[in-house]
């Protein structure tokens, strides 16, 4: 068994037992509020509850208060008199240790602790957040927090608001996570403007306990929640969290915002692979490969839950367009295209059925352009063609207000149309609509929550580049889901042993980087093939050593100050001949010590490689999420063009088949102008076998530059580590 498998295996055995103990979170038979008093937080979300009409018990605990909100309220949680499920901590962090010890006591099984004044304000509050998840977790107890806003379920049957902000969030099946109290409070209200229904929503503050790996195995089996949203700050354990998302995904879409997209943090590094992961780039690999889709902001967020929570994703890329008018109609068609989504011709089924509706001067490409006097019949019946039409997989339906006709008559005849459709037959397809300089949507798209609808809840957008974009995203998660899952399997051929005792025996001597005799000897430990060479220190050596190995061989000047070789004029190629050899070792020597001043103590002389196409493989280790593995085109061009992808380590096969194919210049490898298609297959397994190698070995950097891969079935050679 891999570790990935191991890794996959233990988190199906804690799956269920996380998802359980959450339950008393949500679904909570009683909740005591500890602080609640008149004008305080704590008071704040006790009304919260009263407001929401809480389905159980709820008791006040405040030391010196009678009553709160006319109930009577308790002096500690000990004294009240009945089992509580959920305490909502809202007091000092100095008397939170207190509190969630007397919890502990009484039998509380979950908390959420509002509290501000832990890790996030420095040692003082860190040590006494570890010594409240100590207690915490000592008892069997959850914890939400601390510094969070607290906890939302719409469900009827819970009807719970235990949080200090605004009115109850409206039910649908949305379940949402913030990292950030403030932007909950956001989150919570936007969602309420949007007519956007959530299903729970949490602020998870410190995360010191529940995080949001948590959170994905407990949405993963809530018959309520359909589509789950995160903000994310930062990762607690994002290797888990890319197992558990990659299995929720398959269910359920899930969305994220993550914040720090900037290159600020980036550490100084030596290689071309770590120049080029960004700070953001692990993040971005782990949501790519584990199928969550990636927002830049929380307006998108909120665009995309609205299509995914309301409508089924396309079936494919093909994208119908109706409009009253023609400039919406073609920005809408720049944006589709724009996004990977393709807008066909109609079949001449279609355009027959939409030629007796439509008058002679309308549009009947794609888009259809209805023409301004455009009625709500005529709507209709065009949404429901279209509908019919086998070579479209989604319809955008824009209206834009230039006449009287009011827009609630045309959401009616948009839902009417959708609806005629899939009473004739034709396969339920997502459906969304665009309506411009109308205000509010017409309340007739959002008719749809009735269990016998069979269109849904139409999302509407105010501009056609919103609609355009949240589809787009739609049918990437539906290509995510028809790739295959990928299997993790150790190459043929590799020696674990060999490859720790060589990066042991560096370690032991404090080298930061291997020589090229341990690198070369490291990559035929991962059978990855390398050029034929070796190391002397005189000219006369190399051109002795180069009459072994065979010309042309190239010249490469050797010293630990010495890792971008080409930028200091240590590389000479095309040496044909030992006097050739001889002349280059002495005249780089020379021209290195005198311009750079840097020692050359060695020479590496090297078979020349054959020509091919350049690519970089290499790794970088980032502090969150470990090691990324990176594929570019090579030579100088990768940072230059910056035409790189990383992904996670261990890559699966399937990863490894993607990596090429993701970069923009990938048509360079699959046969350009003439040029032959190199050998994909080849590449693929050097990925996979650099994966291993980073994994089984504490590698921080490495580059393989460049690495030349020939033609189809004819392999590869790394020519330079």
């Amino acid at each position: 068994m891999t570790d990935g498998q191991a890794d996959a295996a233990s988190d199906a055995a804690l799956h269920h037992r996380n998802a359980a103990t959450l339950k008393p979170l949500f679904r909570p038979r009683s909740i005591a509020v500890v602080g609640a008093s008149d004008g305080s937080v704590g008071g704040a979300v006790f009304k919260n509850l009263l407001r929401a009409d809480f389905a159980g018990a709820v008791y006040p605990v405040h030391p010196t208060a009678h009553a709160v909100a006319s109930v009577r309220a308790y002096p500690t949680v000990l004294d009240v008199p009945d089992e509580v499920d959920l305490a909502v901590i809202a007091v000092p962090a100095s008397r939170v240790l207190e509190v969630v010890e007397q919890c502990a006591a009484h039998g509380v099984r979950s908390l959420v602790v509002l509290s501000a004044g832990f890790a996030e304000i420095g040692d003082a509050g860190r040590t006494l957040q570890v010594r409240v998840l100590a207690t915490v977790r000592g008892h069997g107890m959850r914890m939400i927090g601390p510094n969070c806003l607290g906890v939302v379920n719409t469900d009827p049957t819970v009807r719970m608001n235990a949080t200090f902000g605004r009115p109850l969030a409206t039910r649908g099946h949305l379940a949402m996570s913030s990292q950030s109290g403030a932007m909950g409070l956001a989150i919570v209200d936007y969602a309420r403007e949007l007519g956007l229904g959530l299903s729970q929503f949490v602020s998870v503050g410190n995360k010191a306990d529940v995080s949001g790996n948590d959170l994905l195995e407990y949405w993963e089996d809530d018959p309520d929640t359909s589509v789950i949203a995160l903000y994310l700050e930062s990762f607690g354990n994002p290797r888990r969290f890319s197992r558990i998302a990659r299995r929720v995904a398959r269910t359920k879409p899930i969305l994220a915002v993550k914040s720090g997209r900037g290159r600020s943090g980036q550490r100084a590094a030596r290689s071309h692979t770590a120049a080029l992961a960004g700070s953001d780039v692990g993040a971005e690999a782990l949501f790519r490969q584990a199928g969550v889709t990636r927002l830049d902001t929380l307006e998108e967020l909120f665009e995309v839950a609205s299509l995914m929570t309301n409508q089924p994703l396309p079936a494919g890329d093909r994208v119908a367009i109706i409009t009253n008018a023609g400039g919406p109609g073609i920005l809408c068609a720049d944006a589709c295209e724009a996004h990977g989504l393709a807008l066909p011709e109609l079949s001449e089924d279609t355009l027959a059925a939409v030629r007796q509706v439509l008058p002679a001067t309308a549009g009947l490409g794609n888009p259809i352009d209805m023409i301004a006097t455009a009625s709500p019949a005529q709507y209709e019946q065009v949404t429901r063609n279209v509908l019919s039409d086998p070579s479209i997989d989604a319809l955008i339906a824009i209206n834009i207000a230039v006449t009287t006709t009011r827009a609630e008559a045309f959401g009616e005849a948009i839902r009417a149309g959708a609806t005629a459709a899939i009473a004739a037959g034709v396969p339920r397809k997502p459906v969304i609509a665009c309506f411009m300089g109308t205000g509010d949507s017409p309340s007739a798209l959002q008719e749809g929550d009735a269990l016998d609808d069979p269109v849904g809840t139409i999302p509407s957008y105010r501009f056609p580049e919103s609609a355009a974009r949240a589809l787009s995203h739609a049918a990437e998660h539906r290509r995510w889901l028809e790739r295959a899952i990928g299997e993790f399997a150790e190459p043929a051929g590799v020696d674990a042993t060999a490859a720790r005792a060589i990066a042991e025996g560096a370690t032991r001597r404090g080298a930061d980087w291997l020589t090229p005799d341990e690198a070369r000897q490291l990559m035929m430990c991962a059978g990855i093939p390398v050029a034929r060479q070796g190391i002397v220190e005189t000219p006369e050596d190399a051109a002795r050593l180069a009459d072994s190995i065979g010309y042309p061989v190239v010249v490469k000047a050797v010293g630990p100050e010495i890792v971008h070789k080409s930028e200091s004029g240590g590389v000479i190629l095309d040496l044909g001949e030992p006097e050739a050899v001889w002349t280059a070792c002495r005249e780089m020597r020379t021209r290195i010590e005198r311009d750079h001043g840097v020692a050359v103590p060695q020479f590496l002389v090297q078979e020349q490689a054959r020509m091919g196409r350049e690519v970089l493989v290499g790794v970088t280790s980032d502090p969150v999420f470990g090691p990324l593995v990176g594929f570019g085109l090579g030579g100088v061009e990768a940072e230059a063009l910056q035409d790189v992808t990383f992904r996670l380590t261990p890559l699966s096969d399937v990863d490894a088949q993607e990596m090429p194919r993701a970069l923009r210049g990938h048509a360079l490898l699959e046969g350009f102008r003439g040029r032959p298609p190199v050998d994909l297959q080849a590449i693929e397994d050097l990925l996979l076998r650099v994966s291993w190698l980073a994994d089984t070995v504490r590698i921080r950097e490495m580059d393989l530059n460049p690495v030349t891969v020939y033609e189809a079935s004819e392999g590869l050679l790394v020519v330079d580590v």
